[in-house]
């Protein structure tokens, strides 16, 4: 199994992706296309997430259903993550800045807030980044 990260632009929280999702795609699995087509998508759809940056910190994940071809107006190639429409709030991991979307290994992979806990506000980022430095995410 391997999971995908990206950067969450254009929604400053889990609560804002979560509320544009359901707004565009209802109760239907949201989709997200990009450019590439990732060259594991075995590995990737054996269980993994695309989780989410916000603003430089790790904080949500959706499971990833599928990847779906799409051709754009420009007649190029492109791939949608289809996902699965619950945005799972993660313990906050702080990330840099970075281009597209990366792999991330499970073992990296920050671990799920537990149930009843997601409205808890995150660690400032300065903390979580000390944290995670010490091994204490």
């Amino acid at each position: 199994m391997l999971h995908l990260m990206k950067l969450c632009v254009g929604a400053a929280s889990p609560e804002v992706l979560e509320r544009w999702q359901r707004e565009r795609f209802g109760a239907d699995p949201a989709q997200h296309v990009t450019r590439m087509w990732p060259k594991r998508e075995s590995e990737l759809l054996a269980g993994g997430s695309i989780y989410w940056v916000f603003k430089g910190t790790m904080l949500a994940r959706q499971r990833l259903l599928g990847l779906e071809e799409r051709i754009g107006p420009d007649g190029i190639r492109r791939c949608a993550l289809i996902l699965d429409p619950e945005v799972i709030r993660v313990a906050a991991l702080p990330r840099r800045a970075f281009q597209g979307w990366r792999y991330l290994d499970p073992g990296d992979a920050p671990r799920d807030v537990p149930r009843g806990r997601e409205a808890e506000p995150a660690l400032p980022p300065a903390l979580a980044r000390e944290l995670a430095e010490m091994g204490l995410r």
